[in-house]
């Protein structure tokens, strides 16, 4: 081995380690939030969902923009009419509409299913996140949607 080689190595290997370190470094979630300025369980939701994006070392960028025309906000997103709730919100340029848990939030983010532009839970389930009620919870599912697609993405069973 030569010494060229020799003193290229150890600097190799810390810019190796560095770009590592970048690749890992959390990432800022970045939520905003459109929402009637008269209802409060949105905020509920929004404390919800920056609670759980918040672990560890990840960071969240999150902002309410009170709307007095909200059905036009959830027209503009693609929310379809039979899935609207209280709230509509963009997280990391996916559609979020009404008391989504944020896991099932944080696992869309993380698969991005083709022909999916979004998650909804329909009307304002008493028992969803924001919608507390002590351990009281009615049964709903979060549906993801797309211009053209529509699934079940989770379940949740009544207390």
């Amino acid at each position: 081995m030569s010494i060229r080689s020799l003193t290229r190595t150890p600097l190799r290997l810390a810019l190796g380690l560095s770009l590592a370190a970048c690749a890992g470094a959390a990432q800022a979630t970045s939520i905003t939030m459109y929402r009637d300025p008269n209802c409060g369980c949105c905020l509920a939701w929004l404390d919800h969902a920056d609670d759980h994006f918040a672990k560890g070392d990840e960071t969240v960028a999150s902002k309410t923009i009170d709307s007095e025309n909200i059905a036009a906000v959830k027209a503009a997103n693609g929310v379809p009419a039979d899935l609207v709730s209280c709230h509509t919100a963009i997280v990391d340029g996916m559609v979020i509409e009404g008391h989504v848990p944020a896991a099932d939030v944080e696992r869309l983010l993380a698969e991005r299913p083709e022909g999916i532009t979004g998650l909804a839970v329909a009307g304002m389930p008493l028992g969803s996140p924001g919608m507390e009620m002590g351990a009281r919870r009615q049964a709903f599912q979060v549906i993801a949607f797309g211009p053209d697609k529509r699934m079940v993405w989770a379940s949740y069973p009544a207390s």
